[in-house]
């Protein structure tokens, strides 16, 4: 059994079954009108976010709390950090407040593994630079089950700025656990021929051949912050080239859509395909509440408490 959540990696089989599993109990609990349960009452949770997030710091907030935790946020614009303290002090000044778990996202890469060194929390990875974001894959890959039962040799295509992408290489890794057939696709500066071999995934630049035959597209956000754009001759040729339209799904018109959020309309994908009867978007968001909920039961409830409590 995994001490932290780094990354998909380190996940085995039976444990990813057991995380979702339990996210379909998690998910009756979010139906009820009181959405709260005391597995983790008593427990206290830090989220310490680096980088602005929407989704994943309210996500984790929200299962935190319905599962009775105290959850605190660390605000970084008002932290010690700011005036230049390292990681490692801010880590052992939270460590001395006996959290029980630390969600932290950080713009470098690897920077949640380190700070294991200096606390005895449990440490999430909600996303390290461009190296991973395990709990998204999960959801993910939750999300893709929900829907097609098993991902056994399903065809799953990652669309976008796979180069700068986290959720890009903690889908690699999940995905191909779970037996399905992980393809690429973008400009070869943002999805490089050496992937193929290095993650032993197909690779394709051209999206009409690439989309043909797969059952469910996961786009990806062309990451402008991480400087992307030097990448690609402009974001209108991309969105010319490699945006997700009605007219490029006509002939693979029952293809699952897919994406992490957030989405820029209108560049890695048209409004009509976000919003329509395909796309399981809003599912993702739903369902990662769901697997934040199990993602902590597994680390901090697990051995002491029955779920059967739900």
């Amino acid at each position: 059994m995994i001490s932290h959540l780094l990354s998909t990696k380190y996940l085995d089989l039976d444990e990813i079954l057991e995380i979702f599993n339990n996210a379909k109990k998690f998910l009756e609990v979010l139906n009820r009108p009181t959405k709260k349960i005391p597995i983790l009452k008593g427990k206290l949770i830090l989220t310490v976010f680096f980088e602005p997030s929407t989704r994943t710091r309210t996500s984790f907030e929200i299962a935190g709390k319905t599962l009775g935790a105290d959850v605190v946020n660390l605000s970084v614009s008002q932290s010690s950090a700011k005036k230049g303290e390292t990681i490692k002090d801010t880590c052992l000044t939270l460590n001395a407040m006996k959290p029980d778990c630390i969600v932290l996202r950080h713009s470098v890469s690897k920077i949640p593994e380190y700070i294991t060194n200096f606390t005895s929390a449990k440490i999430i990875n909600a996303g390290d630079g461009s190296n991973e974001h395990p709990s998204q894959a999960l959801l993910d890959a939750f999300t893709l089950m929900q829907h097609f039962g098993d991902l056994e040799d399903r065809k799953i295509l990652i669309l976008g700025d796979v180069l700068n992408s986290r959720v890009a290489r903690s889908n690699i890794w999940l995905l191909k656990k779970l037996g399905a057939k992980v393809s690429l696709c973008g400009p070869s500066t943002l999805v490089r021929e050496e992937f193929e071999k290095e993650w032993d995934v197909d690779v394709y630049w051209d999206l009409d051949k690439a989309i043909s035959n797969v059952d469910a597209i996961i786009v990806l956000r062309i990451q402008l912050e991480r400087a992307a754009s030097a990448w690609i001759p402009s974001t209108r040729e991309y969105s010319i080239f490699y945006g997700l339209n009605r007219e490029r799904l006509i002939k693979n018109n029952n293809v699952i859509i897919m994406h992490p959020g957030p989405m820029n309309r209108g560049l890695e994908i048209s409004s009509d395909i976000a919003d329509g009867s395909n796309a399981l978007i809003r599912d993702q968001v739903t369902n990662g509440v769901a697997i934040r909920m199990s993602i902590f039961y597994h680390l901090l409830a697990r051995k002491a408490d029955s779920i059967g409590i739900i």
